[in-house]
């Protein structure tokens, strides 16, 4: 297994960072990472969407698990394998939230994946929190 994660605090309402985070369809407009994106249903669990990441393939995967206002997680499927990915909002004091994010990469394509995926998939969930900051900022403005 090949995990990646990043953690991230930033200056917004955690009510406007969840109705940024899940409204997927609006994600290419603010989120650096995808180029698009959408769901097909609620944001509930069993629910799948559909994105294309800039500089990787476009992928169909499923909502595994939503706490809301807290985490959601989803995966795909690989050839062999899975990609798994989770994402916690904690609420702190003075209108702050921590994001962290974790993805867990399993089977056999796992050593392609670490080499050509994984130093730009940390990058990007900072730039993506960096990114749902301003998001965040301008829904409540």
């Amino acid at each position: 297994m090949y995990r990646i994660s990043a953690e991230q605090i930033i200056e917004a309402d955690l009510d406007e960072v969840w109705a940024v985070v899940t409204d997927v369809a609006a994600w290419p407009s603010w989120d650096p990472h995808e180029l698009d994106a959408r769901l097909d249903g609620p944001f509930a669990a069993g629910t799948t969407g559909w994105s294309k990441p800039h500089g990787g393939p476009a992928t169909t995967w499923t909502i595994t698990d939503v706490v809301v206002r807290g985490r959601w997680s989803s995966e795909c499927g690989l050839p062999g394998g899975k990609l798994r990915g989770t994402t916690v909002f904690t609420e702190l004091a003075g209108g702050r939230v921590r994001c962290a994010k974790v993805v867990e990469v399993t089977g056999p394509l796992v050593p392609l994946f670490r080499l050509h995926f994984g130093r730009g998939i940390r990058r990007d969930m900072v730039r993506t929190f960096v990114a749902l900051e301003r998001r965040a900022r301008r829904v409540a403005a």
